[in-house]
């Protein structure tokens, strides 16, 4: 994109000094014609750009030229307006600093950028939760963002699922983690992940700790989202799916039968949990194992064609 090669220009020129078309063109990985053309565009449009010819030549900036937008290509322009999600920033405490810093970069634009911006803030909207979510109450959200930045320690008593279900943590919070709506802290010693709409009570501390300089935020939530579904899904089904009918958690589908229906094995969380599930799902799908699961299902069909009979 070609404001985004003017931006690059100016701004290997500010911070580099005096460049060769050759050396730009390298950079930019252009021809040097198309160099020729952009610094032409740029003196056009007013900025001081000089070129100096001979062995030690190039194109420079006017001394004391600085332009306003420091490091910004179009592209990364378009990506902080659409990765500026108001809902999780004011949740941090962050949402009139967001959008002052948003004012302040868009002013900085040029006109070109800056249309560029505006058109992908009002094409894209970025909303994290699922449709039957409700939002969750996040009260010490702030306190736990304040002690992840300043590396302090905190005092919590958190509900868990295992009794007993109330209990006294002292946590080392490494990073915070947005996942479809709900917040998560990642903390030490361990670490280990806490649901921050879990926290109870909340208690701050002049304690200071030090992060390991070997973790990696990113790398242990992939890791961690790994491994629960492994601990999430622990036993199988096996399952017929009417024709056309898929399951997003099937390992391996078999050839399709004579009457179109095909077998597919599925991972399941627990009996309880899958009865529902392929409840939901009606006629399109005849579970075969585990017996268990197949009994409580034509139980509560039983039970539901009598309920329902007359």
């Amino acid at each position: 994109m070609k404001s985004s090669r003017l931006v690059s220009i100016l701004l290997l020129l500010q911070t580099r000094g005096r460049m060769t078309a050759a050396q730009l063109a390298e950079e930019l990985e252009v021809s040097v014609r198309t160099v020729y053309r952009d610094v032409e565009a740029l003196g056009a449009a007013g900025v001081p750009l000089y070129g100096d010819a001979g062995h030690a030549g190039g194109y420079r900036l006017l001394d004391g030229y600085r332009t306003r937008l420091t490091g910004l290509t179009a592209d990364e322009a378009e990506a902080l307006f659409l990765a500026g999600a108001p809902g999780p920033a004011a949740e941090l405490g962050l949402g009139s600093v967001l959008a002052a810093a948003q004012l302040k970069v868009r002013a900085a634009l040029p006109a070109e950028l800056r249309a560029h911006a505006d058109r992908i803030s009002g094409r894209f909207h970025l909303d994290a939760p699922g449709w039957y979510a409700e939002a969750d109450a996040t009260p010490f959200l702030p306190a736990v963002a304040d002690a992840v930045w300043n590396g302090r320690v905190l005092h919590v008593r958190y509900r868990r699922w295992a009794r007993p279900t109330d209990v006294e943590r002292r946590l080392e919070p490494y990073g915070l983690v947005l996942k479809a709506g709900r917040w998560y802290v990642v903390a030490g010693p361990g670490p280990r992940t806490f649901r921050v709409d879990q926290i109870l009570e909340l208690a701050t501390s002049d304690e200071e700790f030090s992060r390991p300089d070997d973790f990696d935020l990113t790398a242990y939530w992939t890791v961690y989202q790994r491994d629960f579904h492994e601990r999430l899904y622990r036993e199988e089904a096996l399952v017929r799916l009417a024709p056309g009918v898929t399951h997003a958690r099937a390992t391996s589908y078999e050839p399709v039968e004579g009457d179109g229906w095909r077998q597919a094995r599925v991972p399941i969380e627990s009996v309880d949990r899958a009865l529902g599930e392929f409840l939901s799902m009606g006629a399109v799908v005849e579970v075969l194992e585990p017996p268990e699961l197949r009994e409580r299902l034509a139980e509560t069909v039983r039970e539901l064609a009598a309920r329902y009979a007359g």
